[in-house]
């Protein structure tokens, strides 16, 4: 039996034709009639089938407009660097004795960002920060010399993108509550990501073939690009 708030939302918005961006917010937040601050999210279709090789994305974006959240970042590095991440506002900072804690399953962050020598240690434990999203990667910034940048970063707000295997990448770019300024923001963020990601890469064609914006709870609307990606 469907409940109240359910009858309420829009039917069949899958038929609707796309719109730009800044028309349908206004819509999406209208739906968001939970108690909770819902999250306003992306999705997107993309073409990663090539003759030549599947094309595989997994990249960080830095969301100008904030993601709303509190992110809780740990830091491994030498004694040497550890007042520079403290200073850069990480929760946790430590060494070696705070790798024998990750290894023993204490992951209590949801951001790891470590030093490349203290990198050649924590590549040892695949197994236990691979399956939760934690291990650190040189690509994604995650390993460096400059704590203080991407500890910065990563309190101030980042999304990661990455496709699964049948090409579709979802991505958070707000809440209700946010201004839709703001939600615009960072969603162009993420589309000049997607664009450097398809220049990247050698493929024919489009890189998006589809995409759709919605809340937690709410349905889904066919997002009109307004430019080919």
């Amino acid at each position: 039996m469907s409940s109240k708030r359910f009858k309420k939302l829009p039917e069949k918005t899958s038929e609707l034709p796309s719109e730009l961006i800044e028309k349908l917010i206004p819509e999406v937040k209208k739906n968001c009639t939970t108690k909770f601050d819902e999250s306003i999210d992306l999705s997107f279709q993309i073409n990663n089938k090539q003759k030549k090789g599947e094309i595989n994305i997994r990249t960080v974006v830095n969301l100008p407009g904030g993601t709303g959240k509190k992110v809780k970042v740990a830091v491994v590095c030498e004694d040497a660097k550890s007042s520079e991440a403290k200073s850069a506002g990480a929760d946790i900072v430590g060494g070696d004795d705070f790798i024998d804690k990750i290894k023993a399953g204490e992951l209590n962050f949801e951001k790891l960002i470590c030093t490349p020598s203290m990198m050649i240690k924590l590549s040892k434990l695949g197994k236990v920060l691979g399956p939760k999203g934690l291990m650190p990667n040189p690509k994604l910034g995650s390993v460096t010399e400059d704590l203080k940048k991407a500890v910065s970063e990563a309190k101030s707000g980042q999304a990661e993108i990455r496709n699964d295997k049948d090409g579709n990448i979802g991505v958070s770019i707000g809440k209700k509550s946010f201004k839709d300024e703001f939600i615009i923001k960072n969603y162009n963020a993420i589309l000049e990501t997607l664009e450097k990601e398809k220049s990247n890469n050698t493929l024919k064609g489009d890189l998006i073939k589809s995409s759709f914006i919605t809340s937690s709870m709410g349905v889904s609307y066919k997002i009109k690009l307004g430019k080919n990606i």
